[in-house]
């Protein structure tokens, strides 16, 4: 690969940390930008998350703080948390999948290669036009699972498909060496400015 290709990451960031928890580890995402930054000049990285609408605290907060001070670009979205009226269930409405799709393709005329962190179906049409016009599109997801994390259809339109099980030594990090993991609930005052000011990861 040459050291001069222009990369940007898209990352669906419900879809990693689900695909990343059904492998057993969490993702360092310092070690993550580092391992692509050496793959060419990576432009941007992008990390998409829905956030549920009056939740006085989300577990996903100290994330995407941390991710806005070391290099990441966030985009959040408002969701609506409601009762299914079929199911009883509650369940979250809103997704990020258009919002990526239209970065992407504001995007696809200054790089040579997107890499997108999904396993989405959705996002086989987006392959196909970003290809279209010049895009290399490097998907990463998993088949390590049972069932598997990707869309045959997604993994199949990509022009590589790499393993997310296969980048664990470079990218991840065991679920008990991350304190601020979001299986566990951090408070408030772990987004302390001196905390991010440290550099300390916080996922």
């Amino acid at each position: 690969m040459s050291s001069i290709e222009k990369i940007a990451l898209f990352i669906d960031g419900s879809n990693l940390h689900a695909t990343s928890k059904a492998l057993g580890f969490d993702i360092d995402y310092r070690r993550l930008l580092g391992e692509f930054q050496s793959r060419g000049v990576l432009l941007r990285a992008f990390y998409y998350t829905t956030v549920i609408e009056n939740q006085e605290y989300s577990s996903i907060r100290p994330l995407i703080d941390w991710l806005g001070y070391n290099g990441y670009t966030v985009v959040t979205k408002l969701t609506k948390e409601f009762v299914d009226a079929t199911t009883g269930r509650r369940k979250v409405k809103g997704s990020m999948d258009v919002d990526l799709a239209v970065s992407a393709m504001e995007l696809a005329k200054h790089v040579d290669q997107i890499v997108l962190f999904s396993g989405d179906g959705d996002f086989r049409s987006l392959v196909e036009a970003l290809q279209r016009r010049g895009v290399r599109v490097t998907v990463v997801s998993t088949l390590s699972t049972q069932p598997p994390m990707v869309a045959d259809d997604l993994r199949r339109q990509a022009d590589i498909f790499i393993d997310l099980a296969e980048l664990r030594q470079k990218v991840g990090r065991d679920p008990v060496d991350r304190p601020g993991s979001r299986e566990m609930r951090q408070s408030p005052q772990f987004l302390a400015r001196g905390a991010i000011n440290r550099g300390d990861p916080v996922e």
